[in-house]
């Protein structure tokens, strides 16, 4: 079986675009340095202005490897990555993936809380961090233990520390100069891991079937699970979104890294895709408006990809600012529902079409995609990308394919579905079945031309602002204050699309509810966007006889109040 011109969603395709990709051989490091080779002297990154070329990327991962492997990584150790969009981020993925070892990517804002199940089960023993999260990682119990941290300042990759004055949360100008001094005490500097010299050229690179990335997925239970990536899964997606991306050209298109890099969509347009096609990325550290509006001035993007929330805001601005977003032709939204106002507003400022996609982190992460065609359709996810194939089956049998037109759960094959997850035969065995197909949790309906709709969702994740938020992570949160006795995590749809957090809480006798003093509690467990936008209190939280907590039932009864 394999995704052939019989498929009935084939004929839907942007013409030139093949029904099979050619499946890689080599490793993400191969191709890395093919584009180095190739590229030579064209920008491979803009940070805030400032330009790196790809033979000096090439020089710059080189020496960071050398670095790293001074420090005792081998082939199959597990780095920490702990950074936003930024010129070293591109250069540390490449130098851990160059010595055969594993790229962990993890949000640098998380709280230690969030990153300690994740850290205990890789085991990863050298991170490279963002200054602003070293302490995160020193708040680690002992039995954690971690031989040394890189610590990456991102003022010394911005032109002037004047410039950054102006576009980062840091106190005063002082304060950024007084961080121009030094690494945080007890940490490695990152242009110190650069001063090692290069590594050696004869030095063994990994093979395309060796393990790339663990990347990290809320689950179900709340507990995240590390999806392993091969080289093979990553490469593959990277040339089934250039298939899909057709006219796209070599050194000619300018990438908006907006998503953020450990994201595995961010992972795979800006690291994996974008170096393939010799592009310039210009890397923001966080999305913002104004920024990437000054940058539409000098680079205008070409390929824009972001969620529904980001579009509409860009392109109000534009509208205000009165900047044009022609240049922008390649447009994929994915993450959470594209609402056709939005569709509508982005596509009469920018040059292209919008449209859906959809993917998880399990498979590196896209596997459906609304084609850049008239026969695209608002409203769905699109339809197989290139070498994937899907069915729809009965969600409590994954053995029944269900008829035409009616949900059922999606089930997903190609070669960018993952290995499984890190330590974890159970869950492993529960998604990925022993004939290759990937259980999505996601329920369908697909079409007679292969159109696929969204109905439901069997995990009981919200999507908010792109991210995935556990409910029972919330939840846990929230049962450590004195005054919560009990507690359910919802997601409310929003007009514009995603949800919105909203929690129910049940207080102990004679508690009043406090909204911003629970609130103020989870930001100190839990990244911003986990944070509940709203409190409300209950009697009494809907369980079954198994104790298990009816979210149906809480959202009945709570987002009506809302």
């Amino acid at each position: 079986m394999s995704n052939t011109d019989q498929q009935p969603w084939v004929k839907n395709y942007q013409p030139g675009v093949p029904a099979e990709i050619e499946l890689p051989t080599q490793s993400l490091v191969a191709m890395l340095e093919q584009s180095v080779a190739e590229a030579g002297s064209h920008p491979a990154m803009e940070f805030f202005g400032r330009r790196t070329t790809y033979t000096e990327l090439g020089y710059q991962i080189d020496r960071a490897a050398e670095g790293l492997r001074n420090l005792g990584v081998r082939a199959g150790d597990r780095v920490a990555l702990l950074l936003p969009n930024c010129p070293q981020h591109v250069v540390a993925f490449y130098a851990v993936l160059r010595l055969g070892a594993v790229v962990v990517e993890h949000n640098p804002l998380y709280t230690s809380r969030e990153l300690r199940h994740q850290f205990e089960d890789h085991q990863a023993r050298v991170v490279i961090a963002w200054d602003k999260a070293v302490p995160a990682i020193r708040a680690f119990p002992a039995d954690i233990e971690i031989d040394h941290i890189v610590a990456v300042n991102l003022l010394k990759a911005f032109p002037t520390v004047k410039r950054l004055a102006l576009h980062l949360p840091v106190r005063s100008l002082r304060e950024s100069r007084d961080a121009m001094t030094g690494a945080a005490p007890g940490t490695i500097a990152w242009e110190k891991l650069l001063g090692r010299g290069r590594l050696d050229p004869a030095h063994p690179r990994p093979s395309v079937d060796d393990l790339a990335a663990i990347q990290y997925t809320s689950g179900t239970t709340g507990r995240p699970k590390g999806a392993m990536l091969t080289h093979f899964n990553l490469y593959s997606n990277a040339l089934q979104g250039e298939a899909w991306m057709h006219g796209a050209e070599y050194r000619k298109e300018i990438f908006y890294a907006i998503l953020p890099m450990f994201h595995a969509f961010g992972m795979t347009l800006y690291l994996t895709y974008g170096i393939r096609k010799q592009a310039l990325l210009v890397l923001f550290p966080k999305f913002d408006p104004d920024l990437i509006l000054d940058a539409m001035k000098k680079s205008p993007a070409t390929v824009y990809c972001a969620v529904p929330p980001i579009y509409e805001r860009t392109a109000m601005a534009a509208k205000e600012k009165g900047i044009s977003l022609r240049s922008c032709k390649f447009c994929i939204s994915g993450a959470m529902n594209l609402p056709d106002p939005v569709v509508e507003l982005w596509e009469s400022m920018s040059g292209g079409l919008l449209v859906e996609g959809y993917g998880m982190t399990e498979s590196s992460p896209v596997a459906l995609g609304n084609p850049f065609h008239p026969t695209r359709r608002t409203g769905t996810i699109g339809v197989p990308f290139p070498s994937t194939l899907m069915k729809v089956v009965d969600q409590h049998d994954p053995t029944i394919e269900v008829p035409q037109g009616e949900p059922g759960e999606l089930l997903l094959k190609g070669p960018q579905v993952f290995q499984g997850y890190w330590n974890n035969p159970e869950e492993t065995a529960k998604t990925l079945l022993p004939d290759g197909w990937l259980r999505t949790g996601d329920i369908v309906t697909v079409d007679a031309d292969g159109f696929t709709t969204i109905v439901d969702r069997v995990k009981e994740l919200i999507i908010t602002g792109g991210f995935n938020v556990a409910p029972s992570e919330v939840e846990a949160v929230l049962r450590l204050h004195p005054s919560v006795t009990d507690a359910a995590v919802v997601g409310k749809p929003l007009e514009r699309g995603g949800e919105m957090v909203v929690a129910a809480v049940e207080l102990e006798a004679n508690a009043t509810l406090d909204e911003e003093a629970l609130r103020a509690h989870c930001r100190d467990h839990l990244a911003a966007y986990k944070v509940p936008r709203r409190i409300v209190q209950i009697d009494d939280t809907p369980r079954s006889m198994l104790g298990k907590i009816l979210r149906k039932q809480v959202r009945e009864q709570v987002l009506p109040r809302l």
